[in-house]
């Protein structure tokens, strides 16, 4: 009998970000991001098998002044219905999906959806979340996360599944940014206990037993001056091959942060080098980097489950059965990633009725902590958004589209203004 009849739960995950496309961001057939994980999925059983839970995270989803502004409303919803029915369209026996919940903040959006016929009947305590890593603390970076509870999955209380979206500082001189962002994430993107919870206080993402982060990263390939390959183009010739792309990815800022445990503490990650770098490309282009920029793994999906050992941080119990990147997609400077990963089985409990929900293992020396001024922070960025997204939204629509003729228009409106308001001459004075 296979894994997934057992109990093992399939878990989809795919990140892009879109360049600021909007509606225009995906192509309007999704189907080379997502058949590849639906004819992997089926070799899983006899019968062809749909997955359990799909998460699609997108980072620059709209215009930063829209998003900004708060008026990513049509656009996450126009998304949701086309993502939906490319998943019911190409899933194996054209299973029914029901959104569990969606989450956006500025450009960074998380959609996670569960299969109709099967763990969508348990899900429950849904809660969403946000956080700004931005200037001041502002939504142009960040995070927003989704977690859930699916009741009766080794005990009534069953398990808590946490899913992160994040979209870090760019720019490779920035890696110190990018792991405060993290910490920051950590401290910031709080939930709520659940109702059943003994404790009143908020927790972080790690209070959970399936953790799963996504997103646009930014972390880049760094090569010291003493290796051979010491410029961005000297890289394209170790991405052409497995073998050069295992020893590049030595080079890699988001791995090796994670091996000293500055940051990503307790996640895995799968071979992210079996695949060629995801950023950055020329738009409209399916194999040519633009090399402004050096060629980098920015785009990534880790995960960790409550049985994996914090003594044994490279392994997980959770079977990384698909990592790839999705070349064909144009439109962006990025191309999406998709990953298809197998939960295992529950863990079942002596005392089913009383039991609460397994929580993730980390390391003895590291302990998330809330941060106590959280809300505070959280609100004084999502203030400073709505402020400059509107004043950048009305200068775009008085430049007919451009911010640039928006501010010329404004001042020379205001110039005329004072002329015409200026002291005009009287005949006594003449």
């Amino acid at each position: 009998m296979s894994k997934v009849s057992d109990g093992g739960l399939l878990i989809q995950i795919g990140s892009y970000n879109t360049n600021l496309q909007g509606g225009a961001g995906v192509p309007q057939d999704l189907v080379d991001w997502l058949t590849p994980t639906f004819q992997v999925s089926s070799f899983l059983s006899k019968e062809p098998r749909a997955p359990d839970i799909v998460a699609i995270g997108f980072q620059e989803l709209l215009p930063l002044h829209l998003g900004l502004a708060g008026l990513s409303g049509t656009v996450i919803n126009d998304r949701d219905v086309h993502i939906r029915g490319q998943i019911e369209e190409h899933v194996p026996g054209k299973e029914s999906y029901t959104l569990v919940a969606k989450a956006v903040n500025v450009g960074i959006a998380l959609l996670v959806y569960a299969r109709d016929a099967g763990i969508a009947r348990q899900v429950c305590d849904v809660q969403t979340q946000w956080t700004g890593t931005g200037p001041a603390y502002m939504g142009n970076k960040g995070a927003v996360g989704i977690r859930f509870r699916v009741s009766d999955r080794g005990c009534k209380a069953g398990e808590v599944f946490t899913f992160v979206c994040a979209h870090l500082t760019a720019h490779e001189p920035k890696l110190a940014q990018r792991v405060a962002d993290y910490h920051h994430i950590v401290g910031t993107l709080l939930f709520p206990p659940f109702p059943s919870s003994p404790s009143s206080s908020p927790t972080t993402m790690y209070a959970t037993s399936h953790l799963f982060f996504l997103g646009d990263l930014n972390f880049r390939i760094t090569l010291p001056p003493t290796t051979q390959a010491s410029n961005p183009h000297d890289i394209l010739t170790m991405l052409k091959d497995d073998t050069s792309r295992e020893r590049l990815k030595e080079f890699d800022q988001l791995l090796n942060q994670r091996k000293k445990g500055t940051a990503f503490i307790g996640l895995r990650e799968g071979p992210f080098w079996t695949f060629k770098c995801t950023y950055k490309y020329i738009l409209g282009e399916v194999d040519r980097y633009n090399m402004k920029r050096t060629p980098s793994w920015t785009d990534r999906i880790m995960y960790a489950t409550h049985t994996d050992s914090p003594d044994t941080p490279e392994k997980s119990n959770i079977t990384n059965i698909l990592y790839t990147s999705i070349p064909s997609y144009v439109t962006s400077d990025h191309k999406p990633i998709v990953s298809l990963l197998l939960l295992p089985p529950p863990t079942f409990s002596s005392s089913p009725e009383t039991c609460t929900p397994p929580l993730l293992r980390l390391p003895s020396a590291y302990t998330p902590t809330p941060d106590p001024r959280a809300t505070l922070k959280r609100y004084t960025g999502r203030s400073l958004d709505r402020i400059i997204g509107y004043i950048w939204w009305l200068l775009t629509l008085v430049g007919a589209g451009s911010t640039a003729v928006g501010i010329f228009n404004f001042f020379l409106g205001l110039a005329a203004w004072r002329w015409w308001k200026g002291p005009g001459v009287s005949v006594s004075e003449a």
